[in-house]
């Protein structure tokens, strides 16, 4: 059973019907269910909250039953029992004959799973290492198209699409991409650990992607010299959208409206993690 949060947002509940290995960091789960008749997004950078089952539970526990109240019944159950929740982007959405969404797609990031020493995996690159059909999980997402979670926005005189973003904005940035109409400029930059996780993106857009691999870039201040260093098309009204570390984003915000002169009405920025804290520390300090 499934009950509805506050509109635009509901509880989906799903089961994996595939998986598939993107790269040594990278994984693709595939979800489907009947809920997701109701589940409508047309944001090329959809934020969903998904929860988790621990080890040994067959599905995640959350206590929809209570309405408006799940978060504090969520909050109050035993932490080993509590269902992990983890934010993420829409990678993918395939539609049935009627129109209804039939499948989506997650990506994640296996941090701690892949070959680089001193990263410990948590639990949800953890769950996502292991899933297989069948497994159950609980999405909060929108049940109306158009919501607050999206937030890739271009007015409509944009003239340059300008962005950038780390692993773990690289499943939204490629959605966004592979979007892109006709006859758009855009200049991209993706940074993955690994020069296996780049991806092949098919796009209509005139776009110029660059990946930056493991040592390309030094932690912020690298990331932010090789931004420094790079040459932009010329454009009257460019919209630059940033995501991944917040610490990084930011810098990267300072660039762009600080350095280049950007309207900052015109610069979207997102910290999807924040370096030295776990999400859980993060919702708390937010």
């Amino acid at each position: 059973m499934t009950t509805a949060v506050a509109a635009p947002f509901r509880f989906f509940a799903l089961q994996v019907v595939r998986t598939r290995r993107l790269g040594p960091s990278l994984a693709r789960v595939t979800f489907a269910g009947p809920d997701l008749r109701a589940f409508h997004s047309d944001g090329l950078d959809q934020s969903l909250s998904l929860f988790l089952p621990h080890p040994g539970q067959s599905e995640p526990a959350v206590p929809v039953e209570l309405g408006e109240g799940w978060w504090q019944g969520w909050r109050e159950l035993p932490d080993d029992v509590r269902a992990v929740m983890r934010s993420y982007t829409l990678r993918g959405l395939r539609r049935d004959d009627e129109g209804h969404t039939a499948e989506i797609d997650v990506d994640f990031v296996l941090h701690g799973l892949e070959p680089d020493p001193g990263i410990q995996a948590g639990p949800a690159a953890r769950w996502a290492a292991g899933a297989a059909p069948g497994d159950r999980v609980l999405l909060l997402g929108p049940a109306v198209a158009d919501n607050r979670a999206i937030r890739f926005r271009p007015p409509e005189d944009t003239d340059l699409v300008v962005i950038w973003g780390d692993e773990t904005a690289v499943p939204a940035a490629c959605a966004i991409v592979e979007a892109l109409p006709a006859g758009t400029r855009a200049r991209v930059w993706l940074q993955v650990p690994h020069a296996e996780d780049a991806q092949n993106l098919r796009t209509a857009a005139d776009a110029e992607i660059t990946w930056l691999v493991g040592d390309d870039t030094d932690g912020p201040e690298g990331t932010l010299a090789t931004l420094r260093a790079a040459q932009l098309p010329p454009a009257e009204r460019p919209y630059v959208w940033i995501a991944g570390e917040s610490g990084c984003v930011k810098r990267l915000r300072r660039h762009f409206v600080g350095e280049r002169g950007v309207d900052r009405r015109r610069v979207t920025f997102v910290g999807y993690w924040r370096r030295g804290l776990t999400e859980e520390q993060l919702r708390e300090q937010g």
